[in-house]
């Protein structure tokens, strides 16, 4: 059912998002679409780098629209007489709703995450393909010698077809890296995912293996499940040890789910290669042992970051408080039964 408002006004959306924020992830196309279902209210330009949401929110706004740059609040805020649905345009709600926001009757969307998706299986493809085909070390070895040899002629790289490949949960984003190597002729994916069933498994064209036989057997490890009671470390030593030596690990996910210092004891020891985006301090210190390794690829927490996946995620939310606001099915609800699984 569309959500209930007074017959003589339109639902109020206030999107509490700094303006150069919003340039990046609405168009305006896109906040014409949102002027057509409700009254959208912007917060007064101040400069400041967050926007606090104005007293009294929940008792004159129908939506609530946040980002990464939405300063963090007292949820209690949440809870008025008209305030019903909020929409996250960026990645993990968790920050800024905890879960009884949601069992006390607010409904979430998650809009910014599935937008986002395709951006980071791309750059996990990315890391594969470099590292498969040791572009970075090339490149490095002979932008800095000039000379053809010592950059690496004649020396026989790794295709991607022949590989076995290694997902750690079958997320939007695991889903996505799946699409991609299966679409590059890769024959052979493992997935490890304890919420994935055998028909999940059918669709994408995935084996289901147990942790250890996923490492065991993989040769590249793409690492997309989010930070859990159930994932937090579940890559320790002992995972990492099952790993043959010149495997590739790459975590475009969240570095709390490898046990970073046994990670990177391997990765000076030269035994694994990796690909990471996030790491347990960030930014990564200037002391960290990852700097100048011919092995590791490492990029600074921007595998969503894509013009297309900003605007994306404008559009993704836009679609779904229409959707609330008629009625429609919505795609990117978070409820309570699937709120620790996400990230």
């Amino acid at each position: 059912m569309p959500v209930p408002t007074q017959p003589d006004r339109a639902p109020r959306i206030f999107m509490a998002i700094t303006p150069k924020e919003l340039g990046v992830l609405y168009s305006e196309a896109a906040l014409e679409r949102l002027r057509r279902v409700g009254e959208v209210v912007l917060p007064p330009e101040s400069g400041d780098a967050r926007v606090h949401l104005p007293e009294g929110l929940a008792d004159d706004y129908d939506v609530l629209i946040t980002s990464w740059s939405t300063a963090p609040f007292d949820p209690s805020a949440l809870s008025g007489s008209r305030l019903k649905y909020a929409a996250h345009t960026a990645g993990t709600v968790r920050g800024l709703f905890p879960k009884h926001v949601l069992e006390q009757g607010l409904r979430l969307a998650q809009g910014g995450s599935a937008a986002m998706a395709t951006a980071v299986a791309e750059l996990a493809l990315t890391f594969t393909l470099v590292l498969l085909r040791d572009v970075h070390s090339m490149d490095r070895r002979l932008q800095a010698t000039r000379d053809w040899k010592a950059g690496g002629s004649g020396v026989l790289t790794h295709g991607i077809r022949e590989q076995t490949i290694g997902v750690l949960s079958l997320s939007r984003v695991g889903r996505e890296y799946v699409s991609m190597v299966r679409g590059l002729g890769v024959r052979t994916v493992l997935a490890h995912d304890p919420f994935a069933t055998a028909d999940d498994a059918a669709a994408l064209g995935v084996q289901l293996v147990g942790l250890a036989e996923l490492c065991e057997r993989s040769d590249v490890l793409a690492i997309h499940a989010p930070v859990t009671d159930e994932t937090r470390g579940m890559l320790d030593a002992a995972m990492l040890a099952r790993l043959r030596d010149g495997a590739t690990v790459l975590n475009t996910a969240r570095s709390a789910v490898i046990d970073m210092e046994s990670l990177t004891a391997e990765l000076v020891a030269g035994r694994l290669r990796a690909g990471l985006d996030v790491f347990d301090s960030e930014p990564l210190v200037e002391e960290s042992p990852l700097y100048g390794l011919d092995n590791v690829l490492i990029t600074p927490h921007v595998a969503g970051g894509t013009v297309e996946a900003r605007r994306a995620q404008g559009d993704g939310v836009v679609e779904e408080i229409t959707s609330f606001l008629t009625g429609a099915p919505l795609r990117y609800e978070v409820t309570p039964e699937i709120y620790d699984r996400l990230s």
